[in-house]
């Protein structure tokens, strides 16, 4: 079974310059839990059962959640097929 969202590893908002991401937000991205803003509510959000009651979608941080999440599951990208 795979993750067939598309990859989308850059929380910030467009125009925002890479160096302000934090290594929380890096993380964030790389999880399969994220959502992107824009998908559902208005800002990036974690979209795990155990953590969105507590967080929310509207002010999301993922400093406070992501450095030591242990619902933390990289992402995985679809393999191309092989001849």
């Amino acid at each position: 079974m795979f993750d067939e969202r598309p990859l989308q590893a850059d929380p910030r908002p467009a125009g925002e310059p890479a160096a302000s991401l934090t290594a929380a937000e890096l993380r964030f991205g790389d999880c399969r839990w994220h959502r992107a803003a824009g998908s559902g509510p208005a800002a990036a959000h974690c979209t795990h059962p155990d953590v969105l009651p507590f967080a929310g979608a509207a002010g999301f941080t993922a400093d406070a959640w992501c450095p030591s999440c242990t619902f933390f599951k990289a992402r995985r990208t679809r393999r191309p097929d092989r001849d």
